[in-house]
């Protein structure tokens, strides 16, 4: 449709709307004639099955996200037809055909019949579908935003995941906030209709008392005339604005047991009330029926209803008209789409390097809108093991797991669970530095990084173990303590190739040369890997990776076997090792290998092809680990690092051995000292 075409159809919607709006404060103030107000009686009640059958079709409560506008507006303009028969009756005793007919063919012609059937519309619409929907509404909107947070995080989850793209998840997350702002905004709405019909009733019952007095005092009529004539008149006029209104209320129902949209004002609202066929041949066929079958004027409501089935009809042509071109278009697409793109399995092959996941009740942690900064922390600590370690850490998907304990987390590593944790929300971790006399009441636990012993305490108690000396640490701080340690363990592994030849890039735009000279003329992509996976691996930091490169460079020409260059490389940083264990101006207590024991697993060494591997029994190397567990306990007892040191040609071959036994042993050569290092030695390892 050309954009002309478009305004001026907009417009009409929006002088149609303002009219309706305007007609509803002109009807409070002028006194309508009494064939105008059965125009306006007969239109409120088509607009009310327009919108109760709308409610009945409607594919998701979205479609129809400006419904608490249309509830308010219904709500003025059945007040101001209300409010117009009444003048009439009052001033007039003829307030039209709707309203007499309403009054004695709808209530039997009786004044006994109609009382009670207008109480009894009264009853149901009151206690039962505007209470019910009034309750309806309020726990929707209240589960709906207390939904939000789970419904973002699986949105992120499946974004993460590659199960919809970035528009899919703006188009879910727009979704959910339309959603929230809708039943938020139902729950206040349907106060609109719990207060038309207590309006009503006290309408109803104003009309008596005033129509019996205009007809005593005014007309000189019999008490009993007037009563029979007013009541008459008024319980009609009650029960054509309590039909509609049961109607809206039934809608309401409807719709909140089953938003706003970007789009303008008017023709979105007047859309969803009149933009389906199928709605409009019903109205108008009801509104039809109800003029040919009861003495309501025919002339009236079958013009209307004919209106009503016309506009559908033209509705119906125009969507078939689209629904074609929709389709060829989207099979076109289809098609094209399916000769380009092969079968999309790949993607879900895919693993990710690092996940954290957690359970529902660890939600708000992670929730920037509860004020939780789990996803700040994970930044942080990325940002951290860079300066740390001098490698970039993979992204570091976060997602809710319902299968998990509510305050549970887990942590995996390329797709494998690798390691656990449980925290109490809105409590406190205390850990014993170990000069804490004081005993505090807590919940016994264990510190899940490094297992050791702590307790849960709760808010009151944090300001008094921390005058105690305890250490304090908050949930967030402990998931991402206990994260950054498991990166720390695996991340040897989780530098790839692709990661290494992006450190690679990086190192040549400002040292061309040296990346020139090693590689791929002495060293290959997977050879460079393993050398810094090595370094890694037992805690080396691959920062200073030209002079990495620069002594590969060096010593590649010469020997292939990466186990052997690590070791140059490690003593190429040797002052990067010495500042990282050995405090400057401190004497640094540590446990020497017997020359005896090191002379037995060099012996024990055997060289292949492949690389070195030793030939120890079982029962030496049990006997050696026993001896060097009873020394390393003289520095776990002394409050100290667990560190060995070995001469340079032995250091590579006894971590070997004891990284099944003694896994955080610290093993360094004499080579990889700075001279300025002050050690002690508390101890021979020797077996």
């Amino acid at each position: 449709m050309p954009t002309a075409a478009k305004d001026k159809v907009f417009n009409i919607y929006d002088v149609g709307l303002a009219l309706y709006l305007l007609a509803a404060f002109v009807f409070l103030i002028i006194t309508l004639p009494s064939f105008l107000l059965d125009i306006c009686l007969a239109f409120n009640m088509a607009i009310a099955f327009a919108i109760l059958f709308n409610t009945l079709f409607v594919k998701e409560v979205l479609d129809m996200s400006y419904y608490p506008t249309i509830l308010l507006f219904t709500t003025i303009f059945r007040i101001s037809l209300n409010v117009s028969s009444t003048k009439l009756i009052l001033t007039t005793g003829d307030p039209g055909n709707v309203v007499r007919v309403f009054g004695a063919y709808v209530g039997g012609n009786d004044l006994i019949v109609g009382c009670i059937v207008f109480i009894i519309i009264l009853i149901v619409q009151m206690v039962i579908i505007n209470k019910g929907s009034e309750r309806v509404s309020e726990v929707t909107a209240r589960f709906t935003l207390d939904a939000m947070p789970g419904k973002q995080m699986a949105i992120d989850a499946d974004l993460n995941t590659g199960a919809i793209d970035d528009k899919e998840a703006k188009r879910l997350r727009d979704k959910i906030q339309q959603e929230s702002t809708f039943f938020g905004s139902m729950d206040g709405a349907v106060k609109y209709v719990k207060g038309d019909t207590t309006a009503g009733l006290l309408i109803t019952a104003i009309n008596i008392v005033g129509g019996i007095a205009m007809g005593v005092l005014r007309r000189g009529m019999e008490i009993g005339d007037a009563l029979e004539t007013f009541t008459v008149l008024t319980i009609g006029d009650g029960l054509v604005g309590a039909i509609p209104s049961l109607l809206i209320s039934l809608s309401t129902g409807i719709l909140v047991t089953k938003g706003a949209k970007e789009a303008d004002f008017g023709p979105t609202l007047v859309g969803q009330v009149l933009s389906t066929p199928k709605v409009m041949y019903m109205a108008g066929g009801v509104i039809a029926f109800l003029g040919i079958v009861t003495p309501l004027n025919p002339i009236i409501f079958v013009t209307l209803g004919a209106i009503f089935i016309i506009g559908g009809r033209v509705m119906q042509n125009n969507l078939a008209v689209e629904q074609v071109e929709a389709v060829a278009e989207t099979e076109e697409e289809t098609g094209a789409e399916e000769i380009r793109r092969p079968e999309n399995v790949v993607s879900l092959l895919n693993v990710d390097p690092i996940e954290l996941e957690f359970g529902y009740g660890i939600i708000p942690l992670a929730d920037v809108n509860q004020g939780g900064d789990l996803l700040d922390r994970v930044v942080m600590i990325r940002r951290q093991i860079a300066l740390e370690l001098g490698t970039v850490v993979p992204i570091i998907r976060l997602r809710d797991n319902i299968q998990l304990n509510p305050n549970q987390y887990i942590i995996k590593i390329k797709g494998i669970q690798v390691a656990e944790g449980e925290i109490l929300f809105d409590h406190y971790m205390v850990m014993n530095p170990g000069y804490v006399e004081e005993e505090i009441p807590g919940i016994d636990t264990f510190e899940p990084s490094f297992h050791l012993p702590a307790k849960w305490i709760t808010e009151n108690q944090r300001e008094r173990a921390e005058s105690n000396g305890y250490t304090v640490v908050d949930p967030p701080s402990i998931i991402a303590t206990h994260l950054t340690e498991v990166i720390r363990s695996h991340i040897s592994e989780l530098l790839s190739r692709q990661d290494t030849q992006n450190l690679i890039n990086n190192l040549q735009e400002s040292n061309p040369s040296v990346v020139e000279e090693l590689t791929p003329k002495l060293m290959g992509l997977g050879e460079i890997q393993k050398v810094l996976q090595n370094l890694l691996k037992e805690g080396i930091s691959i920062r200073d990776l030209l002079s990495i490169f620069e002594t590969l460079a060096d010593y590649a020409p010469t020997t292939r076997d990466t186990d052997i260059l690590t070791e140059y490389c490690r003593q190429a940083l040797k002052r990067a090792i010495s500042a990282h264990y050995f405090p400057a101006g401190e004497e640094t207590n540590v446990v020497t290998l017997d020359p005896k024991v090191e002379q037995e697993i060099m012996g024990a060494v055997k060289q292949t092809e492949q690389g070195a591997y030793m030939t120890l029994t079982p029962d030496r190397t049990r006997a050696i680990m026993a001896a060097t567990e009873t020394e390393i306990k003289k520095l776990e007892d002394m409050g100290k690092n667990p560190i060995v040191i070995t001469s340079p040609i032995v250091r590579i071959y006894f971590k070997k051995l004891s990284e099944d036994y003694l896994r955080d042993l610290i093993v360094v050569s004499y080579n990889e000292i700075d001279t300025n290092v002050t050690i002690q030695s508390v101890g021979v390892i020797s077996a």
